[in-house]
């Protein structure tokens, strides 16, 4: 899955999580300044983020990220480690 996908879902999440379109969604955008999301508000995020690509997060993962830029690039090594490993079932 291409990174500019991963972003559009990742937006799709994040307007329906605070229910409100975002006018711009950059690498930059730091989750607890831009968005005000609670502990609460977050976790239930991620729960959408891991159903909407069939992933789980361990929480060292999600300690590694405080902005989209890298929210998106976590999402992307773990959609396409889930690819590989689909890919190498197949073949055996």
């Amino acid at each position: 899955m291409q990174r500019t996908q991963i972003r559009e879902i990742l937006q799709h999440i994040f307007e329906g999580e605070i229910d409100s379109e975002l006018g711009e969604f950059r690498d930059d955008m730091v989750l607890a300044q831009e968005f005000k999301l609670d502990s609460v508000d977050y976790m239930s995020l991620i729960m959408r983020v891991e159903e909407s690509f069939h992933i789980r997060l361990s929480n060292g993962e999600l300690n590694n990220f405080v902005n989209i830029g890298s929210l998106v690039d976590l999402v992307q090594v773990k959609v396409d480690s889930l690819s590989e490993s689909q890919t190498v079932r197949r073949a055996a």
